[in-house]
């Protein structure tokens, strides 16, 4: 305690021995716990342990800390780790979380919360995004479980599958009213929901081999789903 108000004391006459680095000193209860494995507070290196359940600033000043790396998309966003997810909930935790780290609102405070705020907006819409859509949610999900299905790498599919996304392609390469992309386009949702409605019961039976098998295929609709799209597009 001491040493805190001589400290104090020699910043204010500016009495500061030259080449001793103004470290932040820390509370006794701080430096007990400096010898621990609980994470600390960048800025007055208090106590931060990474269970509790505000994850982003310290509870003793307050300070955004650095984003935690042992924490997934579902448990950022509130969500179970499930395929299941509630979008509107999804969507009120998204705008939730960017009142509290969004940039605009650190423009006044250090430059290491600054950075931190767009690692946090970041990581938070990378998050969001994922767990939106059926496909991107399913891929992360089965990530977490040790799986993944490589960029760019074919699957082993039955024929009848790739003849019926060779067949889609040729119709659309071929459309040139509007009724028949409509056409195509209500086949392609159809068959998105039909997989996503089938990829959902293969998590809740932990059977990741199919699941893995229904969100490669829903893959192969999303880009048709991209196709039509940039079709769309008027030159």
């Amino acid at each position: 305690m001491w040493r805190g108000r001589v400290g104090a004391l020699l910043r204010v006459w500016g009495f500061w021995p030259t080449g001793v680095p103004r470290r932040r000193l820390l509370s006794c209860d701080a430096a007990s716990q400096a010898g621990s494995n609980s994470p600390h507070c960048w800025n007055c290196g208090g106590p931060w342990g990474s269970g509790r359940e505000d994850r982003f600033f310290c509870p003793q000043c307050r300070a955004l800390q650095a984003p935690d790396p042992t924490r997934d998309y579902f448990s950022l966003m509130d969500c179970n780790r499930s395929f299941r997810v509630d979008t509107a909930k999804l969507q009120h935790r998204y705008q939730q979380l960017q009142r509290l780290v969004h940039p605009d609102f650190f423009s006044q405070r250090s430059q290491t919360e600054k950075d931190f705020s767009e690692k946090h907006s970041t990581l938070v819409n990378d998050a969001y995004k994922t767990l939106l859509a059926p496909l991107s949610r399913g891929l992360y999900l089965l990530k977490l479980h040790g799986m993944e299905i490589p960029e760019r790498t074919d699957y082993e599919m039955d024929r009848q599958f790739l003849m019926e996304i060779m067949e889609i392609n040729e119709k659309l390469a071929e459309a040139e009213s509007e009724a028949a992309m409509k056409e195509i386009e209500s086949i392609v949702t159809a068959k998105q929901k039909e997989f996503t409605d089938n990829v959902s019961s293969a998590f809740e039976q932990d059977d990741f081999e199919e699941a893995k098998e229904i969100l490669t295929k829903m893959r192969y609709f999303s880009n048709i789903e991209e196709k039509i799209k940039l079709k769309k597009i008027p030159l």
